[in-house]
Parts: C-alpha cells; structure tokens; sequence
C-alpha cells in the first residue's frame, strides 16, 4: 500500500495460486528481439525539488508471447546526464510490487554525488498497471476504509467476515481487469525493462533496485545477462522463497523488529512515561490495541488500522518517535488525536495506494502458486502467530486474495547467473521486509557478486539514506565497477548502522532529511 508518510518526514506480506503455467525460457526470442521500440520524446516535468526531471511514455506489448497484438504504454521520467563520460541509462525501480519510480529517479540523481549522477541517464519508471502508467489497476477504491473487521479471528463470524473481504477483492479484480490479470506480473515488468532499453537505445542497462525492485533485477539478469552493465540491489528478495514461504519468514522479523521498537521507547521513558521494561512497554501497546478493537479512535482507527500504523515502524526507524508520541499520548493521556494524526499519515491508504494494493496482488498472486486451501492458511498463520503475533494476521488477510486469485499462477523464474559482470547488493542484518538470508542467497546466486552488509541495521532501504560507508562503496561501483573484496564470510564489507533516532523533544533531530525523503518514496509493503 502506498502511505502518505513523505508529508510527515518532508519529501514498497504474506502470499497464493492455482494452475501453473511456465513462463518463457531466457533467450526465447520475444519482444526483446521483435518488437519495435519507439525512441521516448521527453518533456519537461519538473518540480521544484527535482527541476531537471523530464517524461515521457513508451508503449510495451501487453502480451509479450504477442508483440503484434495489443499495446499498453508505460510511463518513464528522466534526469539527463550533463558529463562528457556517458555511462548509459541507470534504471531505478523502489519495489512493491506496486510501487511508482518516477520521482525516485529525481531522488537518486540528486542523492548521488554530482560527478557520478551527471555521466548517467537516470531513468524512473511506472511498470505496467502502475501510477501514471495505461490502463492502471484499481480493483476496489474502499477496500482498506476503516473500520474494518479484528485481523485475529478469534471467533468464527470474525474470520468469516475477513474471507468475505478478501474474496471480494478477489472478485472485483477479475470483473474489473479480467484483460489484463494475466499480464501483470514479475516475467512481464523484466521484459518490459528490456524493451525501455531498446527504446533508449542502449546495448546494455544500468539497474539499481530496491526491496521487490531487487527481484525485478535478478530476473532480468537471469532473462538478459547479456544486456546487464552494472546492478545493485538494494535490500534483496530471497528468489528461492516466492512468496508464500518467504512471507511467513517476514512475519517473524516485523515482530522482532516491533519488539525493537518497544525497546526503544522503554529507553526514552522520560520522554515518553510508558515504563523501563520493554516487556511491560509491549504489554501497554497490546492493551492498546484491546481498547481500540472495542472502541476505535475517532471512528477510524481500529485493531487493524493500528497495526496498519505501526507496521511501518518496522520499515525504517525514522518514524519511530512520531509513532512513540502517539502510543504515549493515548495511554498517558488518553487523547486519541495524535494516534489519528499518526494513522493519516502512516496507515489510511489513497488512491494510489488502492492503485498499488491492486497491483501488488495482482504480480504476486501471478507470479507464484499459493495454497488454494484456506485451511492451510489458518493452521500456518496460527502458527506464526503463537510466536509472532504482531503482524501474522494482518499480513495474512493482506495477502489473502491470492487463495482465491481468478488467474493462473506462473512459476518462478529460478535465479542464478555465473556470466555477469559484478553484481553489487547491500543488505542490513535486521531488515524485516527483506530478512537477511534474502541478501546471502542471492549473493551465492549470482556469481562475481559482492555483498555489503550493514552490522545492526534494521531499516529496509539502506543506501542514500545517510549512511556514508554503505554510500562509498555504491559510489565507487557506479562509478567505474569497483566492488569490495572481503576476505571470507558472508559479506565482502562490513558497515555500521547509523545510531537510532532520539525523541522529538530532544535536541537532535530524529532522521536525516534524506533518509525520510527515501523511505517516503519507498513506501510500505508496496
């Protein structure tokens, strides 16, 4: 879902399926290699904080087995390179699924240092169903309004009620976008990536990706390794778990890293009242959630729109003392309004996160079989919960629509390259979106690759975002191809993580601008 966090700090769960179809093998000669890319006519688009940007749009086959046939078109956005040394383009994507680049290629130009931004082409795009991109995706505007039902079905009339959502939006992307359900996916975006390079007339693609974006660059890796010039893959997919496996392990590490967080605020208890005691920190937020599932603040924030809040938290600490403030608030005070405050900013979705939830179902319930049998879901998610209760039903009923998904599953593109230049990835070991291991294995996966790790970090989202060690080593790469060799281990460089922010009321801020500015275009899930 796409939040509205970038106006607080200052400006992408679980997973379904059915029949298996294969997807094309590398190298069959599709659309990369029949159909006829037009070169994009770029316009000025610019705003104020990224002046140099330029659109345009390109039109991609909306099957790619069937370049001939219908046309769908994708927006792309452009910061020009100025240097005399032209690298090529550098297609940046933030993951999701679902989520839009067009202002992150604006972001990573100006995050870069001057030098380097200026001998790239740093090209953003809206993949298919997304954004500004036609036809985008938009199953049901109201499904995320509030209040909606408790996500623990602790009674049966509860979980019948969360079924009879999911199964509607199900429903409603099948009545809505029967045409296009069966081209929105992860093989389809890849191809789409190559015809963009083909349009901007490069031999060979520059790609920095992050969280799902990660997954869309090891893909094209593996279906064009031919075409890959440099790659970095921020926060990294773990390819062997699409995605109903690699969802559940998720669950756990959103926990941890919530308990992270109660932590936290236990530490600022001067600053916040709510205790020493992490544990009895964690104690007052479920008692929280108890209150509101009985009574929800302002008529809009319940159980589920409270976790909805706080998920975000696990994604990056910057947000951590507005979050502290209101769960503080509420409990000390008994004022509900900075917790409404904090769910308009982190947790209500908009109209383009109800484009993004659409688009994110639609890839994942696509690209992978999910169990079809909803017994399976609740003895797994059950499961999850007695150990991670925090986000495991929430993150269930998200996800749910894929065990009633009216189109055919694909099967997932089996990552692994040994022909390609090197690969960059940076991982932090804490991250809860993309868990750790996700970084290992596809640092073992693509050959030639070097794994920077951030020691302690648990944001998700970790280069251009203040960190200057991790940013030397990406700098250095997209400058001219140097990696980092270690000499044994897992990763090839170690980073320390940045220091957790302190409360609003102290003297320090709590989060680099640039770091709020990066995870507010990231966004949440999608």
């Amino acid at each position: 879902m796409r939040r509205s966090a970038a106006v607080l700090c200052g400006a992408a769960v679980v997973l379904a399926g059915s029949l298996t179809a294969a997807p094309a093998e590398a190298g069959t000669p599709r659309a990369a290699e029949t159909f006829h890319a037009t070169e994009p006519v770029w316009k000025k688009c610019g705003t104020d904080d990224y002046p140099a940007l330029q659109c345009a749009s390109v039109e991609v086959p909306l099957d790619h087995a069937e370049p001939a046939g219908r046309r769908i078109r994708l927006a792309l956005s452009r910061v020009p390179h100025t240097a005399e040394r032209y690298q090529g383009p550098l297609l940046v994507n933030p993951g999701g699924p679902g989520g839009s680049g067009l202002t992150l290629a604006g972001f990573v130009a100006a995050a870069l240092p001057k030098e380097v931004a200026a001998q790239y082409d740093v090209i953003g795009f809206d993949p298919r169903g997304v954004g500004a991109s036609e036809p985008a995706l938009d199953c049901a505007p109201d499904h995320f309004d509030p209040v909606r039902p408790d996500p623990v079905p602790t009674s049966p009339e509860v979980e019948r009620a969360n079924l009879t959502r999911v199964r509607s939006f199900a429903a409603a992307c099948g009545r809505e976008h029967a045409d296009l359900l069966p081209y929105v996916d992860t093989d389809s975006t890849v191809r789409d990536m190559d015809v963009i390079r083909r349009a901007l007339g490069a031999e060979e693609l520059n790609y920095f990706g992050y969280s799902y974006g990660t997954y869309l660059g090891a893909v094209y890796a593996k279906l064009f390794p031919q075409r890959v010039r440099r790659l970095v893959l921020d926060s990294v997919v773990d390819p062997t778990e699409v995605w109903y496996d690699a969802n559940l392990n998720q669950d756990h590490a959103f926990n941890d890293r919530h308990r992270a967080f109660m932590a936290w605020v236990a530490e600022y208890d001067s600053a916040y009242g709510l205790g020493t005691d992490p544990e009895k920190v964690e104690a007052a937020w479920y008692a929280m959630r108890a209150a509101l599932k009985k009574d929800p603040a302002g008529g809009k924030v319940g159980a589920a729109e409270l976790e909805d809040t706080y998920l975000p938290g696990g994604y990056y600490n910057g947000y951590w003392p507005y979050l502290a403030e209101a769960f503080s608030a509420y409990v000390n005070e008994r004022d509900a309004e900075p917790l409404i405050e904090a769910y308009e900013n982190f947790g209500a979705s908009d109209a383009a996160g109800d484009n993004g939830y659409s688009v994110y179902t639609a890839v994942q319930c696509r690209d992978a079989a999910w169990p079809r049998d909803w017994r399976q879901w609740r003895k797994d998610h059950w499961e999850v919960y007695e150990r991670a209760p925090f986000m495991a039903w929430n993150n269930a009923w998200y996800n749910a629509p894929c065990a009633f998904w009216p189109a055919e599953s694909l099967r997932p593109e089996r990552v692994r390259n040994g022909g390609l230049p090197p690969a960059l990835l940076f991982q932090a070991t804490h991250d809860a979106a993309t868990p750790y291991q996700g970084g290992v294995t596809v640092h073992r996966l693509l050959a030639h690759s070097a794994l920077v790790v951030e020691s302690g970090g648990g944001n998700h989202g970790v280069t251009l975002s203040g960190n200057a060690c991790l940013d030397r080593h990406l700098v250095a790469y997209l400058a001219d191809g140097t990696v980092p060799r270690g000499g044994g281990g897992e990763a090839d460089a170690v980073c320390a993580a940045l220091p957790d922010p302190e409360p609003l009321t102290s003297k320090a801020a709590p989060t680099s601008a640039r770091g709020s500015t990066l995870h507010g275009l990231l966004g949440f899930r999608s």
